[in-house]
């Protein structure tokens, strides 16, 4: 068993070198709070297989746990001029090519209501598309000459523009600036059809959550989120 150090979510997650190789683990006792997670990834796995780790079994007892096949990789490199980026890009085109199946998934509507004052303006995040909305680097592993994304915890339906929202919105807490970063995802079809009220909508929403989320967790993470939220909104306000 071999402990992984870095993640935000899980209580364990190790590699286990197995006599049929190895297999990653990631688990949370059955009586956490947050332990929902584990149903999310289980049940999207089969429609994102292809972009990232298959799901090989799930043991539920005392703990809840998920083993998912190993990939030996590198976690992506966020920061301006990253050779990386177009290939997270490529993969976040995949992504916004699944119509989003019928499963008991959030909508993007209901995540980010707490956060949107008029319910027309909510209504822009509505939308048919599959999301992923969590592109920290660390749930995006480099291998195989392509971006492969994990931690599939919070898949949502929405509108399509929201993955590449999110993905412009990561970027710049590692340093890009609100231009910078959406130049980064200017090609992809679903950020060309986003209406720029949506996108001021959406940024005003994530710099609401994001002030909150550093309010009550001051780490240097959320707090440049925070900050990145606030500067992408600032932009936003002033584009057509």
């Amino acid at each position: 068993m071999r402990p992984i150090s870095k993640g935000l979510n899980s209580a364990v997650a190790v590699v286990l070198d197995t006599d049929n190789g190895p297999v990653f683990l990631k688990g949370l006792p059955v009586d956490h709070p947050r332990r929902w997670t584990q149903d999310m990834e289980a049940v999207i796995n089969p429609y994102v297989r292809h972009l990232g780790p298959r799901l090989l079994w799930r043991v539920r007892d005392e703990w809840d746990i998920l083993g998912f096949e190993y990939i030996k990789g590198r976690h992506a490199d966020p920061t301006p001029g990253s050779a990386d980026l177009p290939k997270v890009v490529e993969t976040i085109s995949h992504v916004g090519e699944i119509p989003c199946p019928s499963l008991p998934l959030k909508e993007a509507t209901s995540r980010w209501r707490n956060y949107v004052d008029d319910s027309l303006d909510l209504a822009l995040l509505d939308g048919d598309r599959l999301l992923h909305t969590d592109y920290n680097p660390l749930n995006i592993l480099m291998a195989e000459g392509r971006a492969l994304l994990v931690d599939w915890a919070w898949p949502t339906r929405g509108a399509g523009w929201i993955d590449p929202a999110c993905l412009v919105l990561r970027i710049m807490s590692y340093g890009h600036t609100a231009e910078q970063a959406e130049a980064v995802v200017a090609d992809l079809s679903a950020w060309r059809q986003a209406d720029p009220r949506g996108l001021q909508v959406f940024a005003e929403a994530n710099a609401r959550f994001w002030a909150g989320a550093a309010a009550d967790n001051p780490a240097d993470w959320p707090v440049r989120m925070a900050a990145a939220a606030q500067s992408w909104h600032a932009y936003r306000l002033n584009q057509d």
